[in-house]
């Protein structure tokens, strides 16, 4: 059985999250996701969260914090993420 996708809901558009990267840290869950809208003003569109859940898997609303080890983790994450690893090569590296 297929899980069930990750949803969203702003004020201008709803969605799911298309893609996910996440590393466990000593403190958090630091996640990064590719939110593709399905309805409403942004609706085809995609763009990035940069998140945080916490050890019990509850959102944190505060900012994304993370170490240079955290980083590297991450970027072994974001192997299995296409389409978001090149939304973030393309901001560093641009075109």
């Amino acid at each position: 059985m297929a899980s069930k996708p990750k949803t969203f809901s702003f004020h201008w558009g709803n969605g799911i999250v298309a893609e996910e990267a996440q590393v466990r840290t000593e403190h958090h869950v630091p996640t990064f996701q590719l939110l593709r809208y399905t309805e409403g003003s942004m609706e085809g569109q995609v763009t990035v969260r940069f998140a945080q859940y916490s050890l019990r898997g509850r959102f944190g609303r505060g900012p994304l914090i993370m170490s240079a080890d955290d980083l590297v983790k991450m970027r072994a994450s974001l192997r299995e993420t296409p389409e978001l690893r090149a939304l973030l090569k393309a901001l560093v590296e641009g075109d």
